[in-house]
């Protein structure tokens, strides 16, 4: 008979693996696969064309539409440079908490779905339930999308998503949308003392930088509607994150590269927001090009994550609040996959144990009782399909 471990041991287990975004995950999904098996679950994966990465997704019950489905990621941000208290791989109880990479933000999660899959599939469960577990996430939120295709017609449609990103046990119902840019300034070189015939790539993007400062002051000081609101802060935002460029004091920047990314409020066009930019870009482009017309501004996007919008009547907001017994009204800034479900068509909502402000931190961790939560949580899923 195949052993089944508690939620905390498949925590202790996904947590070994150290699946940070840069590395390849398999080793993961090839454990929760024989998991899954040694328990009578046929799981599938989306092995990724480019990397050696995969997706994987499982059905029990049964094999109709209209599943309650499980979502979360398996890969988590590194640890260097960050001063931890123990290893950041290996599950460790103290004050209360439970330490490690990823127990927050999100194995803790994970483990808590494939114990529930095994569950109900060990039970017999009367309406189905589906695991779906992405890479990733924590670089754009690119691996869900091609899962999600990829369950289409392998596994029968669920109706109604359960995104498990640490919100308290809180039923978050919207989320800002997220864009994602790197710009590549090609300047002109010459002495610095003959800058007028040259273009400094550093200054030209400072130029484009500027204009994300303008942006967010111009937002922040407009009246934020009802939705707008709901959200820190209630406006849509701009940031630079990273920049380089230059190769000396005396000499014009020929390249300077930066990051920018996008948070779009669900009520507004993130393609609006967009073609914005682009338009700046070509603005100064322009002006480069009319000092030395082989410079350039190339621009890449680098992610695409939609917003989560408010349901009205939402499946999947209901169920959470069923459980939960929350009923208050709960968004956030930042993105997840909830956003892309919902746009494949599903009912979705994010719900799951642990504070937001723990993710990505040294010394991460999920407190026993959100766990516990989380626990209570799913077994209350799992009877609720059950008659």
């Amino acid at each position: 008979m195949a052993t089944v471990l508690t939620p905390v041991e498949i925590m202790q287990k996904l947590i070994s693996f150290p699946t940070v975004s840069s590395v390849s995950n398999l080793p993961l999904v090839e454990w929760v696969e024989s998991y899954l098996t040694s328990h009578g679950i046929t799981s599938h994966r989306y092995t990724d064309p480019d990397q050696p990465k995969a997706a994987l997704f499982a059905h029990v019950g049964p094999l109709v539409e209209g599943a309650i489905v499980l979502s979360g990621h398996t890969d988590v941000v590194p640890v260097e440079g960050q001063a931890w208290d123990s290893d950041p791989f290996t599950v460790v109880e103290r004050d209360g908490k439970y330490f490690g990479r990823g127990t927050c933000d999100m194995k803790g999660y994970d483990a808590l779905a494939i114990w529930a899959l095994v569950e109900a599939h060990n039970r017999g469960v009367d309406r189905p339930l589906q695991l779906a577990l992405s890479y990733d996430e924590e670089v754009g939120c690119t691996g869900a999308p091609p899962m999600i295709a990829a369950m289409q017609g392998v596994v029968p449609k669920g109706s109604a998503v359960v995104v498990g990103e640490p919100s308290m046990m809180k039923a978050v119902t919207g989320h800002k949308g997220g864009f994602g840019f790197s710009t590549h300034v090609h300047g002109f070189e010459v002495h610095s003392s003959l800058v007028h015939s040259g273009v400094s790539a550093i200054m030209q993007a400072a130029k484009l930088v500027d204009w994300t400062n303008t942006t967010n002051a111009r937002n922040w000081a407009q009246e934020p509607d009802a939705v707008a609101a709901m959200f820190e802060p209630p406006w849509t935002t701009m940031h630079v994150g990273v920049i380089e460029g230059g190769t000396a004091q005396n000499i014009t920047a020929k390249d300077c590269s930066f990051s920018l990314d996008m948070r779009v409020l669900p009520t507004e066009r993130a393609a609006d927001w967009r073609d914005a930019y682009l338009q700046r870009v070509a603005e100064v482009e322009a002006e480069m090009q009319a000092i030395c017309p082989d410079t350039k501004i190339v621009v890449k996007q680098t992610f695409d994550v939609p917003a989560l919008r408010p349901e009205e009547d939402g499946e999947a907001e209901s169920l959470a609040r069923s459980i939960t017994g929350d009923n208050g009204s709960h968004v956030v800034s930042y993105g997840t996959e909830a956003g892309q479900f919902q746009q494949a068509g599903y009912s979705a909502v994010v719900c799951g144990p642990g504070d937001i402000a723990q993710a990505h931190q040294p010394n991460e961790y999920v407190t026993v009782a959100q766990f516990n939560s989380g626990h209570k949580f799913m077994q209350d899923l799992v009877q609720g399909l059950i008659g």
